[in-house]
């Protein structure tokens, strides 16, 4: 993903000003897809409309700028989500990198590894399905994608959680330890 993308995916839904959309990033963009501050929203907005990809709708007091995407830009939005994600640039996944380097540590110390991960998606699973349960469930604007990224993010931490569980079992299988493995958490 990048963060024009992001940008144009934002406005293609509903106007907004560098503000709106800082906070947006801030509120939920940037908590579970794609981080970006002030610093780098503004300047890429300025990109994408000297792009012809965005334009101002209004200005307002202090110099702030509403953005529309353009139909251009929602054409760009639409190639780039039509693509197909492989080779679309580098991998930088500190989740599977740490899971590929977990045989580097001994085994109770790699026990301790998947627990806290069991643990954690155990956590962000619920806080997702929390969130879930208060938004509103149309699938048009942007609440509507919102829902939907939910669903995706409950379920991949719940395959995450699943994943630590059997791995911890597997690693248990391997090399049998004092430490017993994570309890499951319901659905």
């Amino acid at each position: 993903m990048s963060l024009p993308h992001a940008l144009l995916g934002l406005l293609a839904v509903e106007p907004a000003s560098g503000y709106a959309l800082t906070k947006e990033f801030e509120r939920t963009v940037g908590r579970y897809a794609w981080q970006a501050g002030h610093t780098s929203i503004y300047p890429e907005l300025n990109r994408l409309a000297e792009r012809g990809l965005v334009e101002v709708v209004e200005e307002g007091p202090r110099g702030s700028r509403t953005y529309a995407v353009t139909a251009e830009g929602r054409a760009e939005l639409r190639r780039w989500l039509l693509l197909p994600p492989e080779g679309r640039g580098r991998v930088r996944n500190e989740p599977v990198l740490r899971m590929f380097l977990l045989s580097a540590l001994d085994p109770d110390d790699a026990r301790e590894v998947l627990r806290r991960m069991a643990e954690h998606t155990a956590r962000d699973a619920e806080q997702l399905r929390e969130l879930r349960d208060r938004a509103p469930d149309a699938l048009d604007g942007r609440a509507g994608f919102g829902r939907l990224a939910l669903e995706y993010g409950i379920r991949a931490t719940q395959a995450a959680h699943d994943w630590a569980l059997w791995a911890t079992a597997r690693l248990d299988e391997a090399h049998p330890g004092s430490h017993p493995a994570p309890e499951a958490t319901p659905r």
